[in-house]
């Protein structure tokens, strides 16, 4: 099913996940022992990131966030048919305008169908080859609407060639959306209307970016509201597991965190994991009190803090 489905159908707050690729090198048994460790937990739906050569988030093993410089990590296509068709849990594929062509991306829309994937989640995304040269006779999305645009030109069956015997594929289609304002837009007011164009655009729902302080995400829902944005907004969820991500997380990914969250955590250094997993319990009760659609957690590497929450709610 399309996320959209999952979520009319559902009389109360959903689960899903966001995994990372491995690095090169590794094998999909990096990803199916994270997949089996969250499928006790009836996934509604599993993300997949993609990354092209540039740059990516890593988790180390010590638990911090780290953007690295490297080449583009494999098999984001490959790894959702794994986990769709072994598995049989809906995946969503995150397809970016930087690094890829027009072209590069109807081709893996086609392999997408061909696989039984019919979700994608539409992002800019960030690397340092976005700016590259490409042949002329090339296209590229430059924004997330863009995208989205094209993802719903190919849904009404209009292709960037004439394809003999082409059909419309039929895909469910997510956006980002930052509660505490994406980092490059001058105000969280632009940064609302730009969502909403590309919810006019054809986007189904909004999965928001990682925050810890739950009246953010609630303000911003209640302004995309004021804004005329009807669609779901899945609050973004990661759990904290030692004191380095205090630094690491906010310098990656522009959040905030709360005071007495801080002062806790380095007031009891040898048990941060602990309070991290309390913290996102009591996070995501108040959240699935407030019957948000699903809870979607940002997993990374750490399958087990995450179930260890999520537990919590079965």
């Amino acid at each position: 099913m399309k996320v959209i489905e999952h979520i009319s159908k559902s009389n109360g707050t959903l689960f899903s996940f966001e995994i990372v690729p491995p690095p090169r090198g590794k094998t999909i048994t990096a990803v199916t022992d994270v997949v089996e460790t969250l499928l006790p937990h009836n996934p509604s739906w599993i993300d997949v990131t993609a990354h092209p050569a540039g740059a990516y988030y890593n988790e180390r093993p010590d638990g911090t966030i780290e953007r690295k410089i490297y080449k583009k990590r494999p098999g984001t296509i490959g790894i959702c048919g794994v986990i769709q068709n072994r598995f049989r849990v809906d995946t969503v594929t995150h397809l970016l305008t930087q690094g890829f062509t027009k072209e590069e991306t109807e081709d893996a829309m086609i392999e997408l169908n061909f696989l039984g994937i019919h979700n994608v989640l539409a992002l800019r995304g960030d690397g340092l080859n976005y700016n590259k040269q490409y042949d002329k006779s090339r296209s590229v999305n430059h924004y997330a609407i863009d995208l989205v645009k094209q993802i719903n030109d190919v849904k009404n069956g209009r292709f960037l060639d004439e394809l003999s015997q082409s059909l419309p594929l039929d895909f469910g289609v997510g956006v980002a959306g930052y509660p505490e304002k994406h980092f490059e837009a001058p105000s969280l007011k632009l940064d609302i209307q730009h969502l909403k164009d590309k919810v006019d655009a054809g986007a189904d729902y909004i999965a928001t970016q990682m925050f810890f302080k739950n009246e953010k995400y609630f303000q911003f829902v209640e302004l995309c509201r004021q804004a005329g944005i009807q669609v779901p907004i899945v609050p973004g969820i990661k759990v904290i597991k030692n004191l380095k991500q205090f630094n690491s997380v906010p310098s990656n990914f522009y959040v905030d965190f709360p005071d007495e969250f801080v002062e806790e955590a380095h007031a009891n250094p040898k048990h941060v994991e602990e309070i991290g997993i309390n913290f996102a319990i009591k996070q995501c009760e108040e959240l699935v009190n407030a019957k948000v659609p699903s809870l979607h957690f940002y997993v990374m590497n750490d399958a087990k803090s995450v179930a260890q929450v999520v537990k919590k709610f079965f």
